[in-house]
């Protein structure tokens, strides 16, 4: 008998606006096909999609949830997901990616990481919300994508607004949903995304210094067989994805706040000036001073020219 074919899963990387950290993708170009990829996908963000027309079905975790007109999807970042349409048809679809930690900090507060949903409990089938059952939530999510798209003065309030009631209304429908016992579903990542603790712990310790051991030892791998998984699916080792996420929290800091070069670098996790600015030259394509200069003259911070978005100026 052949041996089943492991998926392969691929890593997106979506760059927020530094003052609203919201991402909106809509129009005609977002109608998803009805072929299959044969490779799922993860996000550093948080999605909420909104499906417009149509039918077909959401691969998450192992599972195959069906999901139709007026449905809203959850999905937490890095966890592994794709989606088709039904045969012959292409639904369409409105996406917002967001950093809740980033866009609610001030409302949060510090409870944000105990309201941050557990990937590891979460199940699809919670992820694909009807209108019938959640009809708050559909409401909510159109209204930010219309506000977005047709910025009438004051839409940067209104849609935070909208933004921080659906987001503790998810938040509510996942602690409704939440298995009773949640302790050890970490190690039941194999057949997933093994690495996900690690993107986790990057992304809320990166300031930190740690050892690939120490990485390795979270996914219960050994350092080689961790070294080898988390290149194959990020196509860069744990060191640059570590350097990647500091220089983009640099960024962030470079252009809304006045800190030195120095501090930042300090902030962000570098331990000398010299290398922090060689591995932002390397990332962004010049000096930190170069990039603060332009960056505050532009009215959007994201690098991904073919990603279309709305964010405070």
């Amino acid at each position: 008998m052949p041996k089943k074919k492991k998926p392969v899963i691929e890593y997106r990387h979506y760059s927020l606006p530094i003052h609203f950290p919201v991402l909106l993708l809509s129009g005609e170009r977002w109608k998803i096909s009805d072929i299959k990829s044969e490779h799922l996908h993860f996000h550093n963000h948080l999605e909420i999609g909104i499906c417009y027309s149509d039918s077909g079905i959401m691969e998450i975790k192992g599972e195959s949830v069906p999901f139709q007109a007026g449905d809203v999807t959850f999905i937490p970042r890095y966890l592994p997901h794709t989606t088709y349409s039904t045969p012959g048809t292409a639904s369409l679809w409105a996406y917002i990616f967001f950093s809740p930690e980033d866009l609610f900090q001030h409302s949060l507060k510090g409870t944000y990481r105990d309201f941050e949903p557990n990937l590891w409990a979460v199940q699809g089938m919670n992820c694909v919300l009807s209108k019938e059952q959640h009809p708050k939530v559909y409401t909510l999510a159109t209204s930010i994508v219309e506000e977005l798209r047709q910025q009438n003065p004051y839409y940067q309030e209104s849609a935070y607004g909208l933004m921080l009631s659906l987001y503790i209304e998810l938040l509510r429908i996942h602690f409704r949903n939440r298995p009773l016992s949640e302790e050890g579903t970490d190690h039941g990542l194999k057949g997933d995304l093994v690495i996900s603790p690690v993107l986790e712990y990057i992304t809320k310790n990166y300031m930190t210094p740690m050892t690939i051991d120490f990485l390795a030892d979270l996914c219960h791998l050994s350092t080689t067989h961790f070294r080898r998984k988390f290149y194959e699916i990020m196509r860069t080792t744990p060191l640059e994805f570590i350097n990647s996420t500091r220089i983009e929290e640099a960024c962030k800091q470079l252009k809304s706040t006045d800190h030195s070069i120095l501090s930042i670098s300090e902030q962000v996790g570098f331990h000398s000036i010299s290398s922090f600015n060689r591995c932002f030259s390397k990332l962004m394509g010049q000096s930190p001073k170069a990039w603060r200069k332009s960056a505050q003259t532009e009215v959007q911070s994201a690098k991904a020219s073919i990603l279309e978005f709305t964010g405070w100026v």
